[in-house]
């Protein structure tokens, strides 16, 4: 870990959930020195990702140290102050109230550390008419307008099958963290980065929402066709169902000689990708009735060979032990004390300067397992560690 891009930033975990946690992961998974801060074991503080023994906490919070702080105690507020003197980062997502009523609000840490990155994820934004608001990622997905694009046309809105707004405001921080950290290397100066589920999601909208910011345009439920382009979309084969896009020209001439009717490609509806949006349906069942009769492996095969992208629809399973991904090692081992050895999901990041991660470095961490390690190095005593241990600031 020592040799990683971030291993020379320490940065302070206040988190709970599934968005800030996912953007402190980036940081850890490439190094960072992240230290994970929990209410000690005494709080009611839960967190949705359920036990920390389960699949999803052990995802989030790998390769982190752990840590608990009261801070609603003088003790564990000064104690905080001192970890966030000799930090880099610190990420959290508390509501803007809670985290002055704790005093460990941005302007309150840049007293004693005026470098400080401070980064914050809400459901809302930190302030506007609905920042006092609790968001979750399924709220956000119906407030962003991404449900009324998801599923069948005429069957009512439907939720995407992840967390999508969660991971991605998640992904967006950790983007605007390692900007600061560029920024702060020019110019030596900290500053508040903050991002929310609602921003993120709305930007994730991406094309959908520029048709809506250019020309007013809603977009509607299309199912499992492309909403611009066409033919893309799901087929039937013999023994299941493929993804197809063949929505170019030279695509869609591919596909017509490949699959021997050459003269769809002359038809006046669609011989141009207007038209062929147009007639899509009627385009479809042509093709279905074609599709139908190939087994899966055979069609993508052959679609495959002409340049039209083509994929089986796995589940989560099948994708895992497809022969890509085995190869793409996205399982990495981690090894627990308490649970053995199992495999988690590894960054999908690359970099040729750094050969690939054979493990995680360590699992999710319990509840205040490195108290006594990460203190000490912060220069604290043992006489001082359990007077704070007596006082219930950790």
């Amino acid at each position: 870990m020592s040799s990683l891009p971030l291993a020379c930033y320490t940065v302070l975990d206040l988190t709970l959930a599934r968005a800030g946690p996912t953007a402190v992961r980036l940081l850890a998974d490439w190094g960072a020195n992240v230290i994970r801060i929990e209410p000690p074991p005494t709080s009611s503080t839960g967190d949705v990702t359920g036990g920390r023994h389960g699949p999803d906490s052990q995802n989030l919070h790998r390769n982190k140290r752990g840590i608990t702080i009261n801070l609603k105690s003088d003790e564990g507020r000064d104690l905080f102050m001192t970890l966030a003197k000799k930090a880099d980062v610190i990420v959290e997502n508390f509501r803007m109230e809670v985290k002055f009523r704790l005093g460990v609000d941005y302007e309150s840490v840049r007293k004693v550390n005026p470098s400080i990155i401070y980064a914050s994820i809400s459901g809302f934004g930190q302030d506007g008419p609905y920042s006092k608001r609790p968001g979750v990622d399924q709220v956000i997905q119906g407030t962003s307008g991404l449900m009324s694009i998801t599923g069948e046309p005429g069957q009512g809105p439907m939720r995407v099958g992840i967390a999508i707004s969660d991971t991605s405001a998640g992904m967006f921080l950790g983007q605007g963290i390692l900007l600061a950290l560029l920024h702060r290397e020019k110019t030596g100066e900290g500053q508040w980065v903050h991002t929310s589920l609602l921003e993120s999601m709305l930007c994730k909208l991406d094309f959908q929402g520029a048709r809506y910011t250019m020309g007013r345009e809603i977009a509607s439920q299309e199912g499992n066709n492309h909403p611009t382009n066409s033919p893309m979309g799901v087929f039937d084969t013999s023994d299941g169902k493929v993804n197809l896009a063949a929505s170019t020209n030279k695509m869609f001439r591919a596909f017509c000689e490949k699959m021997q009717v050459p003269e769809w490609a002359e038809d006046e509806r669609f011989k141009n990708p207007r038209d062929r949006v147009k007639h899509r349906h009627e385009l479809w069942s042509k093709m279905n009735a074609i599709t139908v009769k190939e087994t899966t492996a055979e069609f993508v095969l052959k679609m495959n060979e002409v340049g039209c992208p083509c994929g089986p629809i796995y589940n989560i399973g099948e994708a895992f032990e497809d022969e890509q991904v085995k190869f793409l090692k996205m399982e990495l081992p981690v090894s627990h004390a308490t649970l053995g050895e199992f495999n988690l999901v590894r960054s999908p990041i690359n970099m040729s300067a750094f050969a690939a991660a054979e493990s995680f470095d360590r699992p999710g961490p319990e509840l205040g397992e490195h108290n006594e390690e990460v203190l000490k190095e912060m220069g604290l005593t043992a006489d001082e560690i359990n007077m704070l241990r007596e006082k219930h600031a950790i």
